[in-house]
């Protein structure tokens, strides 16, 4: 069973990634365009205004790219810091518990994109597909690793 599990985790990881990319680009998206409700139950965050606008920005942007799992992690770090940001000076100051003080959406996207930080895109991202590594789970070899840090671009090397 536990084999089973195992073999399944990069597509598990690449669903989880997809989801909640697009449930963060659907918040900056109604904050931005006034769609699927809008923002805080209606309308617009209006333009510059800080840190609404901005934050719907980074939604919206870095959502996208999570979903499609191009430049994953460095979009999930911009994304997790956002919503720490978001919790702490929007949130926290109402109450000490995210249940209390209206903090939970912020605390589970800060955490969640936190963790596709430390386990890159899983499977289905568009990342595996520039690298050319025809690996459908988005993870790179020890070998490829390797390559890569020799080559400092990041990429793994080509194969001599």
């Amino acid at each position: 069973m536990t084999d089973r599990l195992s073999a399944a985790q990069p597509y598990a990881l690449g669903l989880f990634r997809i989801v909640t990319g697009l449930l963060f680009a659907c918040h900056g998206a109604a904050s931005l365009f006034g769609v699927l409700g809008g923002a805080h139950g209606g309308g617009t965050v209006a333009f510059g205004a800080w840190p609404y606008w901005y934050a719907a920005v980074i939604q919206l942007v870095c959502g996208a790219l999570v979903l499609l799992g191009a430049g994953t992690r460095s979009a999930a770090f911009l994304a997790s810091g956002s919503m720490a940001y978001a919790y702490f000076v929007s949130h926290q100051g109402d109450a000490l518990w995210p249940l209390q003080n209206g903090g939970e959406s912020s605390a589970m996207f800060c955490w969640a994109f936190l963790l596709l930080v430390f386990t890159g895109p899983g499977a289905f991202a568009a990342d595996s597909l520039a690298r050319g590594t025809g690996r459908r789970d988005g993870a790179v070899s020890s070998e490829e690793a390797a390559a890569a840090d020799r080559t400092g671009s990041g990429a793994p090397a080509a194969a001599a």
